[in-house]
């Protein structure tokens, strides 16, 4: 009889546990996600109805087949157009049916989309840690970025924040620049033999793995004292990593989907394991070869007098040079890509940044001094990040109810906006949004766009990319020393397509034909 009743008591326990589990789960997936789309439906912003479970990935998923199946490979190619915002075709197909701001949902994740810039300039004034990066991010993207300062939030932020920043401010670039002059000198002269080798001396070139190949090098040495050979086995896992969780991004949503042991998902732990072991390795390295002050050093004297176990050393330094190789390594080599695809297709700017360049440099390796002066190659690039921005969205939290200008934001809503929209939107830069046209910085970002707020290729508010200095800087003085080496133009091989793989990078590359001066 005791046994009986103690057996009763364990399947009562386990049916209210189960009971429980299940409620908590009714409530996660279903009520709370309806009850947040409620509050905002009442206010005038409506969506596209989700599905239980998958919200709008199904949708989204079919709508960007469909752009890729778009895509013109064949001979000849069509023109080139500049809009990136092709990359997330159905929160365009979205915007032109339910307005400026609308929700959707990536399963159980509520997405409030702004395109507003009114809207957009409350979101970047704003300085509250309420609202903050995604929770998701550090969850899906845990194994790419870890709790780094791209992803973190609050007091842990605000101290990996606090340690960065001065490691990249203008002063510190300036002594970078023998860095990066040798490595774009390094660049330069490969092209030259090439170019010089090569029958009829013009040459076919994809210039993707030459771009990241020097700004690899430079985050390498200049933060971590090695070279970029040292560092590439990381760059390559790390590439491969943001390949197979790109692939993921848009089902973040799906509760508990990052824990299956899916293929993409074993690939994805199997990479995170061999990229802490190798970063580890560099470190132990780095320690053993002596004292050298540098990002490395930096972050480890910051971790051991904040008083981190032995663990947590580790993995600040492992999640922070992870965030420092990915932002600084991958962005500003796609965009050195998209720059030189604007300037081979717009030779007359060639000839404007070529001739400033002699003015200028007189056939000397450019100083900071100098790169300040160059205002024609600054209005390229300005207008390169506008077109090509590296980053296609930009994302917060609201970590308790807020009020963005006339919108009660309840807790636990993401706000999207779409960087390539804001960009191109003719509202604010005129009907010439999506032509190529450094002129229009002439009199910098205010003097270029009806909102400047609405220009935010490095991000807005307190979580602006610390490496923008940096990036600007390796931009300028690469483009510079490969327009007054050669002419280019682009070649019949490039096909545009711009895609989406955590950052906007061209599909198929970037090639243009070279020629000697």
């Amino acid at each position: 009889m005791e046994k009986f009743m103690l057996l009763k008591m364990f399947l009562s326990t386990i049916v209210v546990l189960v009971l429980g589990f299940c409620i908590h789960l009714y409530i996660s997936l279903i009520t709370n996600p309806k009850k947040l789309r409620k509050i905002l439906r009442q206010q005038g912003i409506e969506g596209p109805p989700p599905k239980i479970l998958l919200g709008n990935i199904l949708e989204i998923k079919k709508s960007r087949a469909d752009a890729d199946k778009a895509v013109v490979t064949a001979h000849p190619h069509p023109p080139v157009i500049h809009n990136t915002a092709t990359v997330f075709p159905f929160l365009e197909q979205w915007r032109k049916q339910y307005g400026s701001s609308y929700t959707f949902s990536l399963g159980k994740m509520q997405i409030l989309y702004v395109s507003n810039p009114d809207l957009v300039k409350e979101i970047t004034k704003c300085t509250s840690l309420d609202l903050g990066r995604p929770s998701y991010q550090q969850k899906e993207l845990g194994p790419l970025l870890g709790q780094g300062i791209l992803t973190s939030n609050g007091p842990v932020w605000a101290l990996q924040r606090k340690i960065m920043a001065p490691e990249l401010f203008m002063d510190k670039i300036k002594g970078m620049m023998s860095i990066i002059a040798e490595s774009a000198l390094e660049l330069v002269n490969s092209w030259k033999y090439k170019v010089e080798m090569h029958e009829g001396g013009i040459l076919d070139i994809g210039v993707d793995d030459y771009m990241k190949r020097f700004s690899g090098d430079i985050i390498s040495r200049a933060c971590f004292g090695s070279s970029y050979s040292k560092g590439q086995e990381i760059f390559l896992k790390l590439d491969a990593l943001q390949e197979v969780i790109s692939k993921k991004t848009l089902s973040v949503g799906i509760p508990g989907l990052r824990y299956l042991p899916t293929k993409s998902n074993r690939e994805i732990w199997a990479l995170e394991k061999e990229i802490r072991a190798l970063i580890l390795k560099v470190v132990k390295e780095r320690q053993e070869a002596g004292y050298e002050k540098d990002f490395l050093q930096m972050l480890l004297e910051s971790a051991k007098s904040s008083h981190f176990t032995s663990n947590s050393i580790d993995q600040f330094v492992v999640d922070n040079c992870k965030n420092i190789y990915l932002a600084g390594f991958e962005t500003s080599a796609v965009s050195a890509s998209w720059c030189l695809m604007l300037l081979a297709s717009n030779p007359e700017w060639q000839t404007r940044v070529r001739d400033e360049v002699k003015e200028v440099f007189q056939g000397k390796i450019p100083n900071m001094d100098m790169l300040r002066k160059m205002k024609q190659l600054n209005m390229v690039i300005q207008e390169t990040m506008r077109l090509y921005p590296p980053a296609p969205t930009l994302s917060r939290e609201a970590f308790k109810d807020m009020k963005i200008g006339d919108i009660q934001v309840p807790k636990g809503v993401n706000i999207w906006t779409m960087v390539a929209t804001l960009h191109t939107d003719t509202t604010i830069w005129g009907s010439d949004a999506l032509e190529f046209k450094p002129q229009r910085f002439e009199n910098g970002i205010s003097g270029a766009c009806k909102s400047p707020n609405s220009y935010v290729p490095f991000g807005f508010g307190q979580r602006v990319c610390l490496g923008q200095h940096l990036a600007m800087v390796e931009l300028k003085l690469l483009m510079a020393l490969i327009v007054s080496n050669f002419s280019f133009t682009l070649s019949p091989n490039y096909v545009h397509s711009p895609s989406f793989r955590m950052i906007i990078e061209p599909k198929y590359g970037v090639n243009i034909l070279i020629k000697k001066l």
